[in-house]
């Protein structure tokens, strides 16, 4: 059974910022069946530009004949709070009759997506999960939720991410921020605000989400004579586009400064004791090519998580590497399954 959904928490969510949402919608997707024993549950944590349908956009890991086949799981996935794929969002009203703030939408963090799963996890009343897993963005949520509910959760995969976002990444991050704010459209409040700030955004970020080699071996010219119009510089201007067609600019600046604020540290006597709280059996999984999140990060994560197993994936594809190299997690996967069955 593969269906989508959407759930309306039944009071206001106060932010870690202090602000309030008056509604809050969550659109969310399963897929599969809930065993009588309900111990196959997969819960899937998107990353930025994701939408609910796992099997859509993580294949051959999702689907029919994945790893994680419907056949055989239970597959939750939501749409993450300022996104703009069914939950509530800058381009949303946050009350009834009003309008859509736009850029006025307020601060949303790590911690607040997660509450909103975790109001979702009880709505669903599934009182403990198998897999808890996320890349990037989504392995940010998924430790957070890990480190918050260490007896929901009995494992947990985290790709590509980080416990604190790093300089560079904010970094990276502000440079896109500061392209969309570039375009006046962007200050207009209508949906279409900020799409020429948002192609030349999308533009930069991929200089993080892939590598060196990954350019090399599908932007080179075939031959040294031309002057202009290189492939390299059609593919950006193809990927921006590309991504305005489906997505908007105000989620994206909302989304990208949420990652910004990731810290599980925050408020609990830093990283290394947040991620001590973790009791799920956790694979982190690290890309050679990954200069986003690189492996530092993951193996600082493997070290302090306890009983943790790190795996580095040789990749050229860089972060992207996440969703591309399903044949390199599903062989992981396999045997972390193994061999924490027989711990």
């Amino acid at each position: 059974m593969n269906s989508s959904q959407v759930f309306a928490l039944p009071t206001p969510l106060s932010l870690e910022s202090g602000a309030v949402l008056p509604t809050v919608r969550v659109a969310y997707h399963t897929a599969g069946t809930l065993n009588a024993a309900r111990d196959n549950i997969i819960w899937v944590c998107h990353a930025l530009t994701a939408n609910a349908d796992v099997l859509s956009w993580w294949p051959g890991l999702f689907g029919p004949g994945g790893h994680f086949d419907p056949a055989d799981w239970f597959i939750v996935c939501a749409n993450i709070l300022g996104s703009c794929y069914g939950s509530t969002g800058p381009l949303t009203p946050v009350a009834a009759g009003a309008e859509p703030l736009y850029q006025e939408f307020p601060l949303v963090t790590i911690r607040d997506m997660v509450a909103v799963h975790e109001q979702l996890r009880q709505q669903l009343g599934l009182a403990k999960i198998h897999t808890l897993i996320g890349g990037s963005l989504g392995g940010q949520q998924a430790l957070e939720w890990a480190v918050q509910q260490p007896a929901v959760f009995d494992h947990l995969v985290l790709l590509a991410t980080s416990a604190q976002h790093s300089p560079w990444g904010i970094a990276f991050n502000e440079a896109q921020r500061l392209a969309i704010f570039a375009d006046p459209t962007y200050f207009s409040a209508t949906p279409d605000g900020g799409k020429a700030g948002l192609q030349a955004a999308r533009a930069v970020a991929l200089l993080s989400y892939r590598s060196y080699d990954a350019y090399a071996g599908s932007q080179a010219e075939p031959d040294g004579e031309r002057l202009t119009d290189f492939r390299a510089s059609s593919y950006q201007q193809y990927q921006g586009a590309k991504l305005v067609a489906r997505f908007d600019a105000y989620s994206y600046v909302a989304l990208s400064r949420a990652m910004d604020s990731h810290n599980v540290g925050r408020g609990r006597g830093g990283v290394e004791t947040a991620l001590r709280h973790i009791r799920a059996r956790t694979l982190v999984i690290g890309i050679s090519s990954d200069v986003l999140f690189p492996p530092a990060e993951q193996q600082l994560l493997a070290r302090h998580i306890g009983g943790a197993r790190y795996a580095e994936m040789a990749s050229g594809f860089g972060h992207d590497g996440f969703l591309i190299e399903t044949a390199q997690i599903t062989h992981l996967l396999e045997r972390f399954y193994v061999q924490s069955f027989v711990r």
